[in-house]
Parts: C-alpha cells; structure tokens; sequence
C-alpha cells in the first residue's frame, strides 16, 4: 500500500464523510509544553473515523457483492460504520457484536438497518463465528485488516495535515492497527520526518509487544475499558504496516484513560470514549515527551454509554 492509495480513498469519500474539526488547548499547550492539534473523529459520522474505511471499502464492492449483502465483526464502532455505509449503499448488512458492547453501540447499529447478532467473547471467537455465516453467499469485510480499510482511515491524517501543516509528531490509538496503518503511510509521504507513535492500553499491548518483538504478538479478551482495542492482534496488512511505517509503540493504564476522557470532557468540552483517548493518554500523562513540538493526536471516537462508570 502507498499514499496513492489513501489519495484514491480520500476521492471516494468526498461529500460523504465529514471534514472533523481540529481542536487546540491553550492550557494543553503550556501542560504539555508544545502545539498539540487533537483531531476530533468523534464528530464523524456514527460517531468514530470508522466511517472512513467502511464507506471506502463498500463503495467499491460490485454490483453482486452489494446484492448479496455484507457481514462483518465488531465491538461497536466499525459495526455502526458498516451499518451506516450499506444503508447509504442499499447494501444488506449482518454485524456480529460480542454481547458486552456498550448499549449505545448495538443499538446505534441496529438504528441504521442492520441485523445485529451478539456472541460471547469468552467462549466464541468471531472471526471463526462471521465467517460461518457469511459462507459462500455474504462478503465479509473485517473491521481493520483489509487495504481499503486502511486507505479510508488514512485520509484522517490527510486532513489533519493538509489544514495545520507541518508535524513534528502523530500520536494515534492502536487496536488492530488499521487507523495507525493509514495514517502512518500518509503521513510519511506528507511529511516525512514526522514521528509516529501508536498508543495501546497497558492491557492491551499485544501491538506494543508487536513492534518491539518484531514477531507478531496475541492478547485474548483482555479486560480494558477501551473496548476498541480489545483485539487479539494486528493483521497480516496491519502488521508489515506498523513495521514499516510506525516509530514507536507506547501504552497507558487504566487510569490514564480514565483521566483524560475527565480532562477532554472538562477543558475541550467533547465527549471522548476511552479508546479515543488513548492517544491523548500518551502526550497529557507524560508517557511520550513532546515538549517544543507540534504535535497532532487522533481523538478516534466518542460512543459512549453514559451508564457508564469506572471500575
């Protein structure tokens, strides 16, 4: 995958998606002793950059793909994104969703048309279980995996580039890795000197332990509040990606997350998931140092379920 791609993509989802807004923070910038620009995907359409790639990736099924419908697997975000682009689309769309997803979630897929099918994450691994269903009938399109996935996501970074310019820094939220894949390799081509470091939960670190190993790492179900990075590992596109592309891995703990949706919510005054708070963990906990730097952070999404509350 080039930028060309995400060059492609970013041509397909004109008037589709929205440009998200690009947020600054004067007490964040004296905090953090730099010019920190937070794109804000939770303003995107179902509510999460996951928009991007789905609508991306269904445009370009053929005409029989489309008829026979789509399934995918999810535990929330990309489960809404299918939902909303096959409505769009005219597409039957079947999203198969672990039976702890937030509320907000399932019934936000379900709003859009779509059959929603719930498993159990403990005894049921959904791949296996999505893929049964789909059979020879349904086309499956996995939640970050896939090259026009990847190449929608990356068009967040190409906004955020293209509106403030030069970077010395991209702080991005990693769960399978499709967003900080696209990203990546947009950037690159953009501004080459650009550091990108992805950001995982301290119990999700399976892409951290990735990038460091070099050897493709596992996490199973692992028990973190960012219920978008609970996936067992990159992919077979994600991973090369993030070797490639990517200059280093970091985690934050549960209390970091917890933390900074307060501080997003309290001083940005925008509501932030946890997962679409895990780049901004990184830069407000002190995790990576970006003092005298500019420096964009990906704010992926904010579906949360205000019954909600930490542990």
């Amino acid at each position: 995958m080039t930028v060309s791609d995400v060059q492609a993509a970013e041509k397909q989802l004109l008037g589709v998606i929205h440009r998200t807004p690009i947020l600054t923070s004067q007490s964040v910038n004296e905090r953090t002793n730099s010019q920190v620009f937070f794109k804000c995907e939770n303003f995107q359409r179902t509510g999460s950059f996951k928009f991007r790639g789905a609508y991306n990736a269904l445009s370009q099924l053929s005409a029989t793909q489309r008829q026979a419908g789509v399934i995918t697997y999810s535990s929330g975000n990309h489960g809404q994104a299918i939902a909303l682009a096959a409505k769009l689309l005219q597409i039957p769309a079947t999203i198969v969703m672990p039976d702890d997803a937030p509320n907000v979630k399932q019934t936000a897929t379900r709003s859009y048309g779509a059959q929603v099918i719930l498993y159990n994450r403990q005894t049921t691994n959904r791949q296996e279980l999505a893929a049964n269903l789909a059979g020879d009938h349904l086309t499956l399109v996995p939640p970050y995996d896939h090259p026009h996935i990847i190449a929608g996501q990356g068009t967040t970074a190409m906004e955020l580039i293209a509106e403030v310019g030069e970077l010395d820094l991209l702080l991005v939220c990693c769960g399978g890795g499709g967003l900080i894949s696209g990203c990546a390799i947009a950037t690159k081509a953009l501004l080459p000197n650009c550091q990108i470091i992805g950001v995982e939960p301290e119990l999700a670190d399976d892409a951290t332990r990735s990038f460091h190993s070099q050897t493709l790492q596992t996490v199973s179900n692992p028990d973190t509040i960012a219920d978008g990075a609970r996936t067992p590992s990159l992919g077979k596109y994600t991973f090369p990606l993030v070797l490639a592309y990517v200059d280093d891995m970091v985690t934050v703990s549960e209390a970091a997350i917890i933390s900074t949706m307060f501080f997003l919510w309290e001083r940005l005054k925008i509501v932030v998931e946890p997962t679409g708070a895990l780049a901004a963990a990184a830069l407000l906990t002190g995790v990576v140092n970006a003092s005298e730097k500019r420096v964009g952070v990906i704010i992926s999404g904010g579906n949360i379920d205000f019954n909600w509350s930490p542990k």
